[in-house]
């Protein structure tokens, strides 16, 4: 029994060490849940391809679309679900604009890719790009901050003392100061309510009410 218990093992770390240097043969795989991907994967922060499908407050509701190798494909396509993989834009507290903007911007069916960097409970904590014309990707991450619809955050997913966290989070930081050098989205918004809260500070009409109180406040 133990020989044979011995033997399993052995198999079983084989066939681990071969899907180890394997990897892209497993990117033929659609994924349907975020639980289905190799720990690998998240680990060696995989780019992976997907079809926008909706977007709701939770984050992107995306079809993983794995490179296509006829034979496997019409297999898989036999007993595979059409289960959504739900996505997170890394790194960014999105704004209920945010959320308004990317429905706006990202198509049903629109392609995508996303770039492994945690996984939280069924959602992937990702840098998503889009591609812009022949030569140009966008990072979405990026966009929203640059254009002042979020905030930078912890980026979940990844060592806080890492090279790879602060490598991005200096990204993210770079692309909210542009957004709050140009009173974009929420930097404009606070920037209007500081110029209201001074021009009632310097009314003459406030200023007299002030003096008012502070004489009152003295005798009483």
């Amino acid at each position: 029994m133990s020989e044979r218990r011995s033997a399993a093992g052995a198999a079983l770390s084989r066939l681990s060490e071969w899907a180890d240097a394997h990897l892209g043969l497993v990117r033929t795989t659609k994924f349907t849940s975020a639980l289905d991907i190799p720990v690998e994967f998240v680990e060696k922060n995989v780019k992976l391809r997907g079809k926008i499908h909706h977007i709701t407050e939770k984050g992107l509701a995306v079809e993983h679309i794995p490179i296509s190798i006829p034979f496997i494909t019409s297999i898989q396509r036999k007993w595979q679900s059409n289960s959504l993989l739900l996505i997170r834009l890394a790194g960014v507290e999105l704004t209920p604009s945010g959320m308004v903007w990317l429905q706006e911007e990202l198509k049903p069916s629109q392609m995508i890719w996303f770039q492994l960097l945690g996984r939280q409970d069924l959602a992937l904590e990702c840098l998503v790009l889009v591609n812009k014309g022949r030569f140009l990707s966008v990072c979405l991450n990026e966009e929203i901050l640059r254009q002042g619809l979020g905030r930078t955050a912890r980026i979940e997913g990844l060592h806080h003392d890492s090279r790879l966290y602060w490598k991005l989070h200096k990204r993210l930081l770079r692309a909210e100061l542009k957004a709050l050098k140009k009173n974009k989205g929420i930097w404009k918004e606070e920037s209007s309510f500081e110029k209201i809260r001074d021009h009632i500070s310097n009314n003459k009409f406030v200023q007299t009410l002030k003096q008012f109180a502070n004489w009152l406040r003295s005798y009483i």
